[in-house]
């Protein structure tokens, strides 16, 4: 796997796949990156479990947290990592150890470790590095586009508001009216 650049349909499958998230590295501290993209995540309908062991029995946007990945109620399908890149390397290594394995390991901006993406893929693990889910899912449902960032993604199509947030799913399997 190239980890330099990442197809469209890579990622979206990846954020399409993906019902539960437990996060590596997550903060109850409201202006970190963790605390936002956990806060948007939990908004498109994922299920999130923060592991913060400093943290550990309390809460995050009432989400309960937990000390580590061992403490978790059950294999979540992505571990999201906001930890330095050795850690990260460190965190595959425990996620390899278990008989159950998320189906995606997501490495967050800055994080990079190849030689844990390679152990992880061949343990048939998908993986993303240096790369932020929430980006990349407001990038692909064209949200990101209304705050006037370019989302790399050109269609003649107007978005269409809804009442409330927007909600997980970016397949292709759905229906587009011609009329809109």
């Amino acid at each position: 796997m190239n980890h330099d650049a990442y197809s469209d349909d890579y990622i979206r499958t990846i954020l399409d796949e993906v019902k539960t998230v437990a996060m590596v590295g997550a903060s109850a501290n409201a202006v970190r990156p963790s605390y936002f993209v956990l806060k948007y995540l939990l908004s498109k309908g994922y299920e999130v479990w923060p592991i913060n062991p400093g943290h550990a029995g309390g809460e995050i946007l009432g989400q309960r947290v937990y000390a580590s990945l061992k403490d978790l109620p059950g294999t979540p399908d992505m571990v999201d990592i906001f930890r330095n890149s050795a850690a990260a390397g460190l965190v595959v290594d425990e996620i390899l150890a278990e008989p159950m394995r998320p189906k995606a390991i997501w490495m967050q901006l800055t994080v990079r470790n190849d030689a844990a993406a390679r152990k992880a893929e061949a343990a048939g693990i998908k993986v993303v590095m240096d790369r932020c889910p929430k980006i990349e899912y407001g990038r692909l449902s064209g949200e990101i586009g209304w705050a006037g960032v370019n989302s790399r993604t050109l269609s003649a199509r107007r978005p269409t508001l809804k009442a409330g947030f927007q909600h997980r799913g970016l397949g292709g399997d759905r229906k587009i009216d011609p009329m809109d």
